[in-house]
């Protein structure tokens, strides 16, 4: 980084991330794009300063006479009516096929449960008899019910947000209809994206009104709401690292001990499974890397296999032991294993939980497939063979108590033991993926959104755009799993770390869904009121559970949980200063007059692409520019890359283009919105080719609609021409107030600063100018660009950076100047993606004291 303004060449990687913010919006299969946008107040004030002409003069009070316009306009010009990018119906045999790649990457980790739930919760609450079974049975049934089906198949899932789930989506579709964002760079134009739909109003919408009112005009519910979002992404980071740890461990007790098959509770202390655990995690992390739809269709049959072996032991048990069991529907049986066990039963609710883990990878993976495949999966295979399987092992303990450690391979027919041991083995094996996968998901999410480090991320699958694999992440999970492999010594000590994690995560999405509910949906108060006590209160009745035990050793799930909450805390927290910084120095639209259309320096031939994360005014690393080098580009662009609480922008409303100065000046913005899944692909020659093309579609359709009258927009630029900054300082600490001087030293005061322009547009106006014609302008505009392009394009990087002021609390320099310097210095750059060669590069830094 070159400190306060020093210009240097920036490096390239080539192939990379994604997700970089200043090539996040690159597409390259941009087809035909439509541009329409009005002429801003702004620049009527500007003309009739430097502009006498007579016929200018007519224009500008025609347009005054008309309704204040949108200050940006989306390309299309059909968008009030607009097609609406609606989930696609998707044919029969889609369905069917994404059906049967679910079972191998959503339900692995719900549907390898029963290997492990039993055994769990008698080791903490032991046999005393048959009534004991049926309590702890009705207890797993009514939990496999309640959570898995009625909360998340029935109502979690259809909070998606168009097809995304996730703590993250949740947040995104709160966003869209509230603004809650504490970034500050929401525009009233995104609302018009055909995606930016809202509810239809119902009875209830006086008081959805009145919960956004409130949350839009209290800072400190936007932040309780962020840190829920931030604790709900941390558990589910949590859960992948414990996943598949859990899955691994108990397959390789079961293999060092498949003679006897006598799970001890100290199995894990043994060097044999430790070691079988390693090699699992290697291979499990290794076969990421291949994508969803791949390793799905891979192991898909081997789950299917799994569950229907599941439902036929358990019929099998039910018919030869003791069918009884199905009493256990009689949730009385659920009061009566409380009363006689009392607080050991409390204490089993940490293995009871074990039968829903995995619920919330249904609605965190759901970007990969569809509401209907996740649906139907669960309902009509996953659900009726897990009841069938844990009736099976119920009604085999009802006549062997002593086997309860040990349940599920005891329960096998001897027959088909070893086949399914393999496959039992497999099952476990996969399982651990669903939560992994869903990892992936939920990060990208976050670093679109500006609340991760930006990392590198690779789509594997050119259908389906949600379909990724980060390989940071992935190995960073590995790391941490073998730690904890290597540090737990008992089962059960993973199942309570299971369950911190996963209820966790649960809890936070049920009072995220309550205020969607709320504020969204609209549900009637009755409704929301029954979601919230029976949810969130059987959540935190197993939360005191496992919570109870945490001093076994599972505490180190919640370290690992807090390291990942101040990890996004810290970035969010940088990045919201650092933008707000840049919006407090931002340069005035009087200096910019002053300056004059050359800019206080050398317009040299070419197009400038500075980017900058503004979506309004002038960024000050411009400033920055224009005392370091000695010339600047005769075209100018700001390129502001903005997230929208969107999923996906359509291609034909993704670019926002405005003329920043007068017309002389040849400087305009670009505002890129992508919606948090969205995918583009990096090739800067057909970038510059789009980015042009739209430019001079654009300088057309101001031309034509320059009379058009439309209504009113909040999101203008006006403010700049009295705020920002009128400075300028160089990186060797010379203050310039206006912008001429800036050369005025070094230029011949007989010689115009005119010469130096590469257009006659660009010089100062005539004292007496000639009428102006309209189409004569437009064309010498095109032709003005057309030569800009002929010269080349280069790329103008800032590189912002951030410092605590000396008078600054000592957490806030440590926040800042420590721990968010070092993730700034060790993500990904944004330059990572652009694929631009270093001669087209330019970057310039500057330092922020926040």
């Amino acid at each position: 980084m070159a400190e306060d303004g020093g210009s240097e060449r920036g490096e390239i990687n080539g192939g990379g991330s994604m997700d970089s913010i200043e090539s996040r919006w690159v597409f390259q299969d941009e087809d035909d794009l439509e541009v329409e946008d009005y002429e801003h107040e702004d620049n009527l004030r500007y003309q009739t300063m430097v502009d006498s002409d007579e016929e200018d003069n007519c224009e500008q009070r025609l347009i005054r006479t008309a309704p204040r316009i949108d200050s940006f306009d989306v390309e299309a010009l059909e968008v009030p009516g607009a097609q609406r990018n609606d989930n696609e119906n998707f044919s029969m045999g889609r369905t069917i096929v994404w059906a049967f790649q679910t079972l191998g990457v959503v339900f692995g980790d719900v549907g390898t449960s029963p290997l492990y739930t039993f055994s769990v919760m008698f080791r903490k609450a032991p046999i005393n008899g048959n009534e004991d079974i049926l309590g702890a049975l009705s207890l797993v049934l009514y939990t496999l019910i309640l959570i898995p089906l009625v909360k998340y198949v029935l109502l979690v899932l259809w909070a998606n947000d168009d097809g995304e789930g996730g703590t993250f989506a949740l947040y995104s579709l709160i966003c869209r209809h509230a603004k809650v964002s504490l970034l500050p760079n929401q525009l009233p134009s995104d609302t018009r994206i055909s995606n930016f739909r809202l509810k239809v109003p119902s009875p209830e919408l006086e008081r959805s009104i009145k919960i956004k009112e409130r949350l839009e005009t209290s800072l400190t519910l936007k932040k309780l709401l962020l840190a829920l979002v931030l604790a709900g992404t941390s558990m589910l980071i949590a859960n992948g690292v414990v996943t598949p740890t859990m899955s691994v461990v108990y397959l390789a007790a079961v293999l060092s001990s498949v003679g006897g098959l006598k799970l001890a509770v100290d199995a894990i202390e043994q060097d044999e499974v430790v070691m079988i655990s390693v090699a699992c995690l290697v291979i499990l992390f290794s076969v990421q890397k291949y994508g969803t739809s791949k390793v799905g269709l891979a192991v898909g049959p081997a789950l299917l296999i799994w569950f229907c072996s599941l439902a036929c032991i358990g019929i099998y048990n039910l018919f030869k032991y003791d069918s009884s069991v199905l009493r256990a529907f009689n949730p009385i049986y659920i009061y009566y294993f409380f009363k006689r066990n009392s607080t050991k039963a409390w204490y089993s609710l940490g293995g009871c939980l074990l039968c829903a883990t995995g619920s919330e990878a249904m609605f965190a993976d759901l970007c990969y497939f569809s509401v209907r495949s996740v649906q139907l999966t669960f309902v009509f295979l996953v659900l009726p063979c897990l009841l069938l399987g844990y009736l099976g092992q119920a009604a085999y303990l009802m006549e062997n108590h002593a086997d309860a450690g040990h349940v599920f391979f005891s329960s096998v027919p001897s027959g088909a033991f070893w086949p399914v041991f393999l496959i039992s083995n497999i099952a476990a094996l996969i399982a651990s993926r669903a939560m992994t996968t869903a990892t992936f998901s939920c990060i990208k999410q976050s670093i679109a959104l500006g609340y991760f480090p930006r990392l590198k991320i690779i789509h594997t699958s050119r259908k389906f755009m949600g379909q990724i694999y980060i390989p940071v992440i992935n190995w960073f999970l590995l790391a941490v799993s073998l730690v904890l492999v290597c540090s737990i010594s008992s089962i059960d000590e993973i199942g309570n770390a299971y369950g911190i994690a996963e209820i966790g995560v649960m809890m936070m999405t049920t009072i995220l869904v309550t205020l969607v509910m709320l504020l969204i949906w609209q549900t009637r108060i009755i409704i929301v009121l029954s979601f919230v006590i029976v949810f969130l209160g059987l959540e935190l009745t197993f939360f005191s559970s496992v919570l109870w035990s945490v001093t076994d050793g599972s505490w180190k799930i919640l370290v690992f949980a807090t390291t990942m909450f101040f990890i996004m805390f810290v970035w969010s927290y940088g990045s919201k200063l650092k933008y707000e910084t840049e919006v407090k120095q931002k340069l005035s639209m009087n200096l910019m007059q002053e300056l004059g259309c050359n800019l206080g320096t050398i317009r040299a031939p070419g197009i400038g692409l500075i980017y900058n994360e503004l979506a309004k005014g002038i960024p000050a690393i411009l400033g920055h520019f224009l005392t370091t080098l000695p010339a600047i580009h005769s075209v100018i662009i700001f390129v502001c890359i903005k997230y929208v609480p969107v999923p996906v922008v359509p291609r034909n409303e993704r670019f926002l283009f405005r003329r920043v100065c007068p017309r002389s000046y040849h400087i305009f913005r670009c505002i890129a919105r992508y919606g948090y899944k969205d995918v583009h692909k990096e090739n800067h020659q057909i970038f510059e080719q789009i980015l042009i093309e739209s430019l001079e579609k654009f300088v057309r359709k101001e031309a034509q609609e320059r009379s058009l009258e439309s209504d009113g927009d909040d999101d203008n630029d006006s403010e700049n021409e009295y705020s920002g900054s009128r400075l300028l300082v160089a990186p060797n600490g010379s203050v310039y107030s206006l912008g001429v001087p800036l050369l005025f030293d070094y230029k011949d005061t007989n010689n115009p600063i005119s010469v130096a322009s590469t257009s006659e547009e660009v010089s100062p106006e005539p004292s007496n100018p000639q009428p102006f014609d309209a189409e004569q302008g437009l064309e010498r505009e095109l032709y003005f660009l057309s030569k800009a392009k002929e010269s080349g394009v280069v790329y103008l990087l800032g590189h912002g950076d951030i410092r605590a002021r000396k008078d600054s609390w000592f957490i806030k320099k440590l926040l800042v100047n420590y721990f968010y310097a070092f993730l700034r210095n060790n993500c990904r750059r944004g330059t990572a993606n652009l694929s631009v060669p270093h001669s087209h590069l330019m970057q310039v830094g500057i330092t922020y004291m926040v």
